[in-house]
């Protein structure tokens, strides 16, 4: 309309301003036709008008054609919208949204809207525990332990406290003559953490690492007279020891004894005798504990390992989940069964072919045979938990459990975690080693036990990924580069429920665990 008023006030101007001539009216009839020429030539102008609107309307037919394809490529299926709104709630695993753009895979917009960013940084704000340790400059979180007025710590070792700050129970000490060590018991007290010997604890604190025992060391020959060695100091034990000592020497076992009690055999004070050096002269070592409590395995054992020497256990119950191999050790449960594991001590000790199933010869010495080929992979999987030093372990329980308290929070709860394009679903799991505190991403299209474990080599493959235990362990047993997975378990379980007891059955364990935890978290013990 802005031309048309233009062009037609450019025409009224030329029509009045055309002259007539002289003011003789035979010019009249010319006159008459050029009053009819504005007209035409408006006629002409609104027709090209129109012409160019039908133009401009099929140029924005175009544009509007263009904007709904544009919304057919919004972000694909989730099981929560990502930014929804606070006044259009999105309940986990029913919103269903369309697919992605198509230059987008579901990985790549997972991995895009899944990231989340936490308000702490544990680089630049650790955690700290109050406590008489030190920095752990090698731990995979920040953590650091001292005192200060200044700073509330976020963990502290002692009697509970009010104020927020989480209460610690350490304690190596057998839970039989420290009350307070019951796992149970110290949740009464209000401990919020418990780092015992018990595998069942927050944080297990054991005795046994690669660091401190040799434990691959070779053998060497035995040539005590004596079947047995014995180091008994603590003669009030809560158990039944001593009575398996002197039942055992009535079945003609001859045992030398270096400790306190019913000592025989060097008079010297017990500190100023090797134990090792010494257990390493004998067939059979007397790994009596003071009481029998489940993971309560202390270093009569692993110096049994060290020296070569087959452990005759008393104490824990279980304690052939500590074994080395299968049939490494003997095991004294109750004292009636003293007179067949002296029967079987006999044996080995009496019949070479027998006893080489237990030892293995080379060159003049004998060797363990789990020494010679390597122990099992249980026994791998348990003393590498101890490649991480246990108060940096305490750091990373910490941090993990303020992250989980930051992530029930409603825009972490919008996380996708799943993406459907036609009909294939993508599932953004999350795994990191045990040990470490950063988690990894890792997708899965099928919810199978054999897809989840491919997924977690493909990934800490790809990652060129070190297991933390490799700097630790003895050079003989290391392996390759090849990663070997172990378990594959939820983050949070116990160390117990993890090696020993917890196991998903089937492919519909695992699919309901994840569908019922979006965006699970796992850990993984490589061998």
């Amino acid at each position: 309309m802005e031309k048309l008023r233009a062009v037609g006030s450019n025409q009224r101007g030329a029509r009045e301003s055309l002259p007539i001539a002289n003011g003789n009216p035979q010019q009249q009839p010319k006159k008459k036709c050029s009053n009819l020429m504005p007209l035409f030539v408006l006629l002409v102008v609104v027709a090209e008008i129109a012409f160019l609107g039908r133009l401009d309307m099929a140029k924005n037919s175009a544009v509007v054609d263009s904007w709904a394809d544009l919304f057919h490529r919004s972000p694909p299926t989730t099981e929560l919208a990502v930014g929804g709104g606070d006044d259009l709630p999105l309940p986990v695993g029913t919103e269903d949204r369309s697919s992605e753009p198509e230059a987008e895979n579901c990985e790549e917009w997972l991995e895009r809207e899944d990231r989340v960013v936490y308000s702490r940084d544990f680089n630049k704000d650790p955690i700290w525990v109050s406590g008489a340790e030190k920095e752990w400059k090698s731990c995979s979180v920040g953590c650091s332990f001292g005192y200060s007025i200044e700073k509330k710590p976020d963990a502290a070792f002692g009697i509970p406290q009010a104020g927020g700050t989480a209460s610690v129970l350490r304690s190596m000490e057998s839970a039989q003559y420290y009350m307070e060590n019951n796992i149970a018991q110290a949740r009464r007290r209000g401990f919020d953490i418990v780092m015992t010997t018990s595998l069942s604890s927050d944080v297990p604190v054991g005795y046994f690492s690669w660091a401190e025992y040799d434990i691959m060391a070779p053998v060497q020959p035995k040539t005590e007279k004596a079947l047995a060695a014995a180091f008994i100091s603590n003669c009030g034990a809560r158990n039944f020891r001593l009575q398996a000592l002197e039942a055992l020497e009535k079945t003609k076992i001859k045992i030398d004894s270096y400790g306190g009690c019913h000592r025989n055999r060097d008079g010297r004070a017990l500190l100023a005798v090797d134990k090792v050096e010494t257990l390493k002269r004998y067939k059979f070592s007397l790994a009596f504990e003071n009481s029998n409590e489940e993971d309560y395995v202390t270093e009569k054992f692993f110096q049994s390992l060290v020296a070569g020497s087959v452990p005759v256990v008393i104490g824990a119950p279980n304690i052939q989940d500590f074994a080395p191999a299968p049939g490494s050790i003997l095991h004294i449960k109750e004292l009636s069964d003293v007179s067949e594991v002296a029967k079987t001590m006999n044996y080995l000790s009496e019949n070479p072919e027998a006893y080489n199933e237990t030892l293995r010869s080379s060159d003049g010495c004998m060797y363990i045979r789990w020494k010679y080929e390597g122990p099992s992979d249980s026994f791998k999987a348990l003393v590498d938990m101890a490649a991480v030093h246990s108060s940096c372990r305490l750091c990373i329980h910490l941090a993990t459990a303020i992250w989980e308290k930051e992530e029930k929070s409603l825009s972490f709860k919008k996380r996708p975690c799943k993406c459907t394009r036609g009909s294939e679903t993508v599932y953004h799991l999350y795994v990191r080693e045990r040990g470490r505190f950063e988690m990894e991403s890792i997708f899965l299209r099928k919810l199978t036990l054999e897809a989840l474990e491919s997924a977690v080599l493909k990934k800490f493959t790809y990652l060129k990924h070190m297991p933390i235990w490799k700097e630790e362990r003895p050079e003989s047993i290391r392996g390759g580069n090849k990663l070997k997975v172990y378990r594959i378990y939820p983050l949070g379980l116990t160390q117990r429920q993890a090696l020993y007891t917890f196991r998903f059955n089937s492919d519909s364990d695992l699919k309901a665990h994840i569908k019922s935890n979006p965006c699970a978290k796992f850990e993984v013990v490589f061998v």
